[in-house]
């Protein structure tokens, strides 16, 4: 009976998925931009190159940067190509507007890559028209990838959810709560958003450090519409396993709070998700939150820009 107890206890162990033995005292589970702090040896070439997923992701100046060499590297070596096979192989080449040998067959090479094919320049003999119709089907290829590309990039739904510096202790009611705020930094609409916040530390049990998770009972865990700020809010209760918690034992316990909030863009109907974590030494005490929405005649201002700011507070 009591190793069932054992097994039902375990079942019921609350986890995020990193484990017990993520105890160390310098990394933190979660990065600020919401990606999982967890690096992987072993992988096989495809699961470590991952290259579509890589281009989905990657900033919007990388990608062009990468997409603009990869046409630039094409071009050059079948121009390259073209000029060491002879550059009269290119029936229609005129030299009088100034252009060496090169960059005709450079210019040749784009023109064919792209399928434009203005007809000035055209290939003879057969190795020329072979390489020419390999790098026309490269260019198609090519462009059909790039296309789906940047649709992908267009179509994925980027939440742009941005969270306070710092999680706070802050007076609530009469007694004391940890609080987080949140706001939507896009004009889209989110609606159906909902909120979890789990305190993760590290525990000795038996003589071992174990990394123990805790789910944060919240005020409010859920709201139909997220149009303004939202502080997530989890009462400091005698229940609550941050009962008595000082700023020095969650630092000796490397504690750590991780969020995730999730909801639907009624824009595309697509679901949003978001990460963040917050470290012992990113959280306050004795602080609270100041207003950051500004009732004006016609509407409701909400600025961003005081979404982190707080002011001293009495804790209960």
């Amino acid at each position: 009976m009591k190793k069932i107890d054992l097994v039902e206890k375990e079942k019921q162990r609350e986890d995020t998925g990193f484990g017990t033995t993520a105890t160390s005292t310098s990394a933190r589970l979660v990065n600020n931009e919401g990606n999982f702090n967890v690096k992987k040896i072993g992988q096989s070439f495809e699961a470590r190159v991952n290259l579509y997923h890589k281009l989905i992701t990657m900033s919007w100046a990388k990608f062009a940067v990468i997409s603009l060499g990869f046409y630039l590297v094409v071009n050059l070596t079948f121009g390259i190509l073209y000029y060491l096979i002879g550059i009269e192989n290119l029936m229609g080449v005129n030299k009088d507007h100034g252009l060496s040998d090169f960059w005709e067959a450079f210019f040749f090479s784009s023109q064919t890559l792209t399928t434009v094919g203005y007809g000035r320049v055209s290939p003879v003999g057969y190795v020329t028209n072979i390489i020419a119709s390999v790098e026309a089907f490269l260019g198609l290829l090519s462009f059909s990838i790039l296309t789906g590309l940047l649709y992908g990039r267009f179509s994925k739904p980027i939440p742009r959810i941005r969270y306070s510096e710092k999680a706070i202790i802050a007076p609530y009611l009469d007694i004391n709560g940890l609080m987080i705020r949140l706001a939507n930094e896009k004009s889209n609409q989110l609606i159906n958003v909902e909120a979890s916040v789990i305190f993760s530390r590290n525990e000795t049990i038996d003589g071992v450090v174990k990394r123990k998770y805790y789910g944060l009972d919240l005020e409010r865990s859920k709201v139909k519409f997220f149009a303004m700020s939202w502080t997530l809010v989890h009462p400091i209760t005698e229940k609550s396993v941050l009962f008595g918690e000082t700023m020095e034992s969650l630092q000796a316990s490397d504690a750590e709070m991780l969020v995730t909030v999730e909801g639907t863009n009624d824009t595309f109907a697509d679901p949003i998700y978001s990460r963040r974590s917050f470290l012992y030494n990113e959280i306050e005490f004795g602080k609270k939150f100041l207003p950051m929405t500004v009732p004006q005649e016609d509407y409701y201002l909400l600025d961003l820009n005081k979404l982190s700011d707080t002011e001293n507070a009495k804790l209960n």
